[in-house]
């Protein structure tokens, strides 16, 4: 496994690396030791898939607040997917900043998303299924999310929505976030 830190400090862009022969291939995904010996988290108590029947559906910015943040590790196993990451952490150097990731079961990258960062995603093909392992337990009343189209974040998103939750759709604006003390 390729383990690579992007510009955004913790977070992470992995790529397993297969083992290919005349039978086919044999592919690591998950190594504990690999993972902590990037200072990485290693336990996950939740395994999630999401589902999207539509191209252009878009998920997501979603986060839990602390003391419930969550690490997420997400993977593509149907389909192709632009995967985003914000940084909301209040004292870092590339706070509101984001980065975007293409993934596909092709290409098997994972994305490791650590506790401060918002998390979303849309669809770049029709019956896309999204692979998550997340280290807190939902927990509703911490569950919030950031706007996917904030001008604070200007998030280049390769397609205009075509399906998206109300909720998604509804989240204050960083600006009404701020002015309430929030983020």
């Amino acid at each position: 496994m390729q383990f690579t830190e992007t510009e955004l400090k913790g977070v992470w862009l992995i790529e397993p690396t297969p083992v290919v022969d005349d039978r086919g291939s044999f592919t690591r995904l998950f190594c504990e030791k690999e993972m902590a010996d990037c200072g990485l988290a290693t336990r996950f108590v939740q395994h999630s898939r999401a589902h999207s029947v539509k191209k252009g559906t878009l998920r997501g910015l979603h986060f839990q607040d602390d003391p419930y943040a969550e690490v997420k590790l997400v993977s593509c196993v149907r389909g192709a997917i632009f995967d985003v990451v914000v940084d909301l952490r209040p004292n870092s150097p590339t706070r509101h900043r984001w980065l975007g990731f293409e993934l596909t079961p092709e290409n098997m990258r994972q994305v490791y998303i650590p506790a401060g960062f918002a998390h979303g995603l849309q669809t770049l093909t029709d019956d896309a299924e999204v692979s998550y392992l997340i280290s807190q337990f939902y927990t509703p009343h911490a569950s919030t999310g950031a706007r996917y189209n904030d001008p604070a974040f200007s998030i280049a998103w390769p397609l205009m929505p075509t399906a998206m939750s109300e909720r998604d759709r509804t989240w204050p604006l960083l600006m009404q976030r701020t002015a309430a003390g929030a983020l």
